[in-house]
Parts: C-alpha cells; structure tokens; sequence
C-alpha cells in the first residue's frame, strides 16, 4: 500500500519439480491461502524506497515489540489462516550498506519473526519492501544495478532453500519505473538467481503501478509473462496484485467505496486464465467500518468464487501497527488468554473449508 509506510513511521515515531502453484480446485472450495500482513520490521521505509533503521518495530514482544508471534499463533489456530507477509526493507537487511552481505544481528531478528511463522504450519512470504528503489534510485534504471539486488535475494534463498513453505516476494509495488521491459529484466535476473540456490519454492513477481491488480493486465503483465525459470518453465512462478478499496486506491481512508471486481478482478481473472498463470493478491485492507465490511467481503467471495487463478490473498495489516489508531488495523487486541480479531477480519478474512 503506497501510503501505508509514511503512516507507520508516524504511528512508529508514530517444477523440474517446482512445486508449482498449487493445482486448481474446484471454485466453491475457495482460495488456498488466507492470511495476514505481519509489518513493523518495513516501518521507516517511505515510498522512495528510503529506509531509517532506527525506526523499525520489530513484531516481537522479545525485543519489545508487538507481539507478532502470538497474532500469528491466533490467526493460525483460531482463524484457519495459513499465509503470513513479512514486510523488511532492503536497508535493514543489509545494515545500509548496499550491495553487503546479510547483517547476521539484523537478519537474525527477521529471522526470529519468519521462524515463528513457520512454526506455526503457515506458509511465510518475504517481501523487501522498498517500492523497487534504494535510497530513491529504481533498481536496473539509475539506481542500484540489478546484480545488487539479485544479490541479496541469493543470499535470502540460500538461507531459506530447505523451506518449502517460504514464498519469495521480489518486491513491494514498484512505482513510476520508466521502462517496464527492463523492470522485468530486474525480475528476471532475481528469478535466475533464487533458482541456482532455491529449486522449488514460488517466487511471487511484482508489477508497476504500485503492483496493481487493475492495471497488471494491460501494462505490466505483459512484460512479467516473459520472465520464466532456468529450464524455460514458468512453475512456481506467480503474479503479484495489491488492490485496495477506499476511494483513491491508497488504504489511507476507512471507508470503502467498491468491491474491485468489474473493474479489476473479473478482467484480471479472464487475463490469467487466457495466460494459463495465477496471482496472489498480497496487499488488501480497508477500515473496521460497515462500507468495508460489505465491500472487501464481496471482493474475497469473488476471488473465492475464481480459486482457479487466484490463490489467495492476504490483508493489509497487523503487526506492529496500533490497534486503536491505525486506519486499516488488522491487529487482534488479547483479551487475557484469547485474542479478539478486527470487525473487518472477524467478518471477512476466513479460510473457506
């Protein structure tokens, strides 16, 4: 979500035998993934792709944080949820130091959130999340060259190779990239490099326009569909969308004005299916209100309803952000030993059986 960031940091200081995208099901059986955004360790990343480090809250009680193991134990648990995000930005990783190794006391902490997911059974998505630039500059396009950033993510899938359950998220929405045949080249290369060292994990691929799920048809999708793994495959290889449902497309407001389905998700599901490819919708939210209620629940059942194409989705967000002041929270409040979910996920965000 493009506003999402500069929100948290004032809420803060304020298959070859790839496991291919799980085979389609019959629709009313529903979307494989359901979850949930995990964020605190991407706050003080602005939508240049500028991260302070000092301004990170990692989602861990242990390290005085939120504690985001245990909404992910509940989500999991109670919920039936089974995807969780979780949003770093590039700097932190790498302790500023572009094109450096993996911070081992930075990356460790990261860890810690992405082991407790995984402990949970759910399934646990990377996502660097620094809008396809560092520091301002577009990766491959004036900004760091695409070998730095493939870089990095062979580093991050040589430490994770042996996770089957670990999805490889490229980037958060890339934005304003001039030239979206070379973004895919980016991608590409990231591609090729998580493949020498990660067999058979999917890799989830970003489009412009903030990654948006309305526009990936028409302008980045063609482009994506090129990008394909070594052995010419395209397993395991999965488009990434982020739609939102207030009035601009931003999630900065708590009233929801649409369900996204004429629009973007009916033609984005004849689109996938004319490709024989499918996406996962991996930013959604809206406010704890009625209109978003009404509006995200007929979104979901849509893409529920359309299983065959989209694997799932998972909403925008929990984590570190506050319960009572942020206006998309998804955060779950605990009430002594349980948890009380979000008005918003309570109606919405359910595993269909």
């Amino acid at each position: 979500m493009y506003f999402t960031l500069l929100s948290a940091v004032a809420l803060a200081s304020r298959a070859c035998a790839f496991p291919a995208q799980p085979e389609a099901r019959a629709a009313a059986a529903g979307v494989q993934f359901v979850g949930v955004n995990i964020a605190g360790f991407d706050f003080g990343c602005s939508i240049q792709g500028a991260c302070d480090v000092t301004r990170i809250s990692p989602p861990l009680s242990n390290l005085g944080g939120a504690d985001g193991v245990g909404q992910m134990q509940h989500f999991y648990k109670d919920d039936g949820m089974n995807i969780f995000r979780l949003p770093v930005g590039w700097q932190y990783l790498v302790n500023n130091k572009l094109g450096g190794t993996l911070d081992s006391g930075n990356f460790g902490r990261y860890d810690q959130l992405m082991q407790a997911c995984l402990k949970t059974g759910a399934y646990c998505m990377v996502d660097i999340h620094n809008y396809a630039r560092w520091n301002g500059q577009i990766i491959g396009q004036g900004g760091p060259p695409n070998t730095q950033f493939a870089n990095l993510w062979s580093q991050i899938a040589t430490k994770y190779a042996s996770q089957q359950k670990i999805i490889f998220g490229v980037v958060n929405e890339p934005h304003d990239v001039p030239d979206i045949d070379k973004w895919a080249d980016t991608v590409q290369e990231v591609v090729t490099a998580i493949r020498a060292v990660a067999k058979t994990q999917m890799i989830a691929l970003p489009g412009n326009d903030w990654t948006s799920a309305k526009m990936m048809p028409t302008k980045s999708g063609p482009a994506l569909l090129k990008v394909k793994n070594p052995n010419g495959t395209y397993d395991g290889l999965i488009i990434d969308v982020h739609k939102y449902l207030d009035s601009d497309n931003s999630g900065t407001h708590t009233e929801c004005v649409t369900d996204n389905i004429g629009d973007t998700f009916q033609p984005l599901a004849t689109w996938l299916k004319d490709n024989n490819r499918k996406a996962i919708l991996s930013e959604t939210g809206g406010g704890n209100t009625d209109s978003c209620k009404k509006y995200m629940c007929q979104q979901l059942d849509f893409l529920n309803q359309n299983s065959d194409v989209f694997l799932g989705y998972i909403g925008w967000s929990a984590g570190s952000f506050s319960s009572s002041t942020y206006e998309l929270s998804e955060v779950p409040t605990k009430n002594g030993n349980s948890w009380v979910d979000s008005a918003l996920v309570k109606a919405c965000f359910t595993k269909k059986k």
